[in-house]
């Protein structure tokens, strides 16, 4: 996914505080490889749904860590300090300033995501 035009990033909190948070209607209607889309706010944190196919670029994030946890599939979490399978229930943290990027080898993964509210997902190369 050398395009980045082709990374669909929804940004705006899809839901607000006391409102049930349902993702089935959002991933069965998506149609892209690449797709997050902000849930919720939690203080200066949002919850963000990605669902993944294929492979994202290798980018950091210098100022904020992220969370990522796999709902459904299986996804590799290269990083430049090795690389993290993650399968259903599973996830790890990436601590700021480390290179990293999701890759989906085979079908796609529904993926939540931890992350600082201003972070642009599209990271520094």
């Amino acid at each position: 996914m050398e395009n980045q035009k082709n990374y669909n990033q929804q940004m705006n909190i899809k839901f607000d505080y006391l409102e049930k948070i349902t993702i089935k209607d959002i991933v069965r209607d998506n149609t892209h490889s690449w797709f997050n889309q902000s849930l919720c706010e939690v203080n200066s944190s949002v919850l963000r749904l990605g669902i993944f196919e294929g492979e994202y670029h290798m980018h950091k994030h210098e100022d904020d860590d992220e969370v990522f946890f796999v709902l459904e599939g299986d996804m590799i979490l290269e990083t430049e300090n090795g690389n993290f399978e993650l399968g259903q229930y599973e996830g790890t943290c990436v601590p700021k300033g480390t290179m990293h990027r999701p890759v989906v080898p085979k079908g796609k993964a529904i993926v939540l995501m931890i992350e600082n509210k201003g972070i642009d997902p599209i990271g520094t190369v």
